[in-house]
């Protein structure tokens, strides 16, 4: 009979697995093993807005208010919730979700300083790598809804704009909330980027800026109106 192994040498065990896994070759598996875990869950979520927006917004701020009314409007229109799983926006567009009996997803991301997933999270996936986090985000999404933040919010919505205008996935709505915080951000890009030759002046139409949830919800649904596309391309 195998003898047992002790839990000094299961602890050993688990450190040269963690010390092989720092070599660039192993940590490929580590890479694939977290791909096909979250594409196995995310694969059954059925149709998801992807909602993005700072962890910072506090509970008695209007944004934070519109996101839990935003939750609430795209469950009651069947569709899913898909967060980054945190505080703020994140935990207020996850619970409208919830709490109107929808699909709520968090897509949490490990940190040294760890970002604890909001409570209203009826499905929560945790993530070592961004960019595996970010492919998430939009491989599952048939639309994009941006509220105010920082640099995370601006890397997620400009990213989203660039994978389309590259044509890397299918146009889907990009809606932003509260059009007096992007006013000046927007102005810049048509301006100082289209009078520069950085981008077209088409780049622009992506997308939409609206003030209310219920704007938002309509240019969700008028999107869909001939049916749902996701943003993966066939090859």
């Amino acid at each position: 009979m195998k003898k047992k192994a002790t839990a000094k040498e299961l602890v050993k065990t688990e450190a040269l697995f963690n010390d092989f896994t720092k070599e660039d070759p192993w940590r490929i598996f580590r890479i694939m093993a977290e791909f096909v875990d979250s594409f196995e869950t995310m694969s059954h979520q059925g149709n998801l807005i992807t909602v993005f927006g700072s962890a910072r917004t506090k509970p008695n701020e209007r944004d934070y208010k519109d996101a839990v009314k935003i939750g609430s409007l795209l469950v009651k229109h069947k569709y899913g919730v898909l967060t980054g799983g945190g505080p703020g926006i994140m935990e207020a567009a996850n619970k409208g979700a919830f709490e109107a009996g929808g699909k709520s997803i968090g897509l949490n991301i490990v940190l040294p300083n760890e970002q604890k997933a909001n409570p209203y999270l009826n499905v929560d996936i945790d993530f070592r790598y961004f960019f595996i986090r970010k492919v998430n985000f939009l491989k599952y999404a048939l639309g994009v809804i941006v509220f105010p933040g920082g640099f995370g919010t601006l890397d997620e919505f400009t990213e989203t704009l660039t994978l389309i205008q590259t044509g890397k996935i299918n146009r889907i709505p990009i809606v932003m909330m509260r059009s007096k915080f992007w006013e000046p951000f927007l102005k810049w890009m048509t301006t100082t980027f289209n009078n520069e030759g950085m981008i077209s002046k088409d780049d622009i139409k992506y997308i939409q800026v609206v003030d209310t949830p219920e704007e938002a919800l309509k240019i969700i649904r008028r999107a869909h109106a001939k049916g749902m596309t996701g943003t993966v391309k066939p090859w």
